[in-house]
This record gives C-alpha cells, sequence and structure tokens, in this order.
C-alpha cells in the first residue's frame, strides 16, 4: 500500500486488494473463510465510505454525471445482496460457495470496473489534486470508522441489506 491520501489512488488499492481477496477465496489452498472475512469487512466499509464521503462529493462537479454516482450506489447494493448470499453458506468449497463467490466476483468487479472508468477518471479529469487528498483522508477515516465497527459481519450486512 502506498502512502498516497489521493482518494481516486486509495479506491484504486482497495479494489486491487478485492481481487487479491477474490483469489485467495478461490484457492483451496488457502484460508478461505479468513479470506472471506476479510473481504466483507473491507467491501462494506469501502462502499460505506464513498457513500459518506466521496460520491456526495463528486456530485458536485458538473463533468461527473449524478446518474454514474447513483448507479455506483445501486451496485453497492448489489454487492452486498451477493456478499450476504455468500456469508449464508455454510460450506466453505461447496458448490453452493463456489456459485455464490462466483456472482459475488461478478457483481463487484463489474461494478469496480465501471467506477474505474467513469467516476475515477472524471475526478482525475475534474477535480484538483488537493480536494482529492481531502476526500482521500475523510474515506480513511470513514472507512477505518466502519472496518472497527465490525461492518462486514453477517449481520450488519443483512441489516444493510434489508434498508436498501
Amino acid at each position: 500500500m502506498t502512502q498516497t491520501q489521493d482518494v481516486v489512488e486509495l479506491i484504486l488499492e482497495d479494489h486491487r486488494r478485492m481481487e487479491d481477496l477474490f483469489r485467495r477465496m478461490r484457492s483451496v489452498e488457502d484460508d478461505r473463510a479468513a479470506a472471506l472475512r476479510e473481504f466483507a469487512d473491507l467491501l462494506v466499509a469501502h462502499a460505506l465510505a464513498e457513500e459518506a464521503e466521496v460520491y456526495p462529493a463528486l456530485k458536485r462537479y458538473k463533468h461527473i454525471e449524478d446518474e454514474e454516482v447513483e448507479h455506483g450506489e445501486h451496485e453497492h447494493d448489489e454487492g452486498n445482496k451477493a456478499l450476504l448470499e455468500l456469508l449464508k453458506v455454510e460450506e466453505v468449497g461447496s458448490e453452493e460457495w463456489d456459485g455464490k463467490l462466483e456472482a459475488l466476483v461478478e457483481a463487484v468487479t463489474h461494478h469496480a470496473d465501471e467506477e474505474e472508468r467513469t467516476i475515477l477518471n472524471g475526478a482525475r479529469e475534474n477535480v484538483a489534486m488537493r480536494r482529492r487528498e481531502e476526500l482521500g483522508a475523510a474515506f480513511l477515516e470513514e472507512r477505518e470508522r466502519q472496518l472497527k465497527s465490525g461492518c462486514g459481519s453477517p449481520d450488519s450486512v443483512r441489516r444493510i441489506v434489508e434498508s436498501s
């Protein structure tokens, strides 16, 4: 991890960490349950921090489409639903686990790809570095707060899904 405060780079680092955790969750040689717990915490904390600190600020920029930001929020909901389905699976590595994992991978990678192409590229082009660093600090603070709260627990994810 770099020591950047640039919100764009911080979000990209989280996306790459999620990809690594997907590889770990697929590997029979890894502790797949531990990788899922780490992934669940990161995904939920990341999305909540984006929605609380980053997305509202980016909506103020005329070259960043409000529809893209709102679509990103909708995709967070889809990712949370897919995460909850995987968290409900009792046997790690079962056929059901593999199917639910692939649904989660699809939902999250689709969102990350779209977010990187639209929202993050828009932020790179239209938001001054100083502001991106301010947003990065706020993003990190909120993400850390969420991580400390156990935001990726099955009960927490269930509450998030039910409230969306």
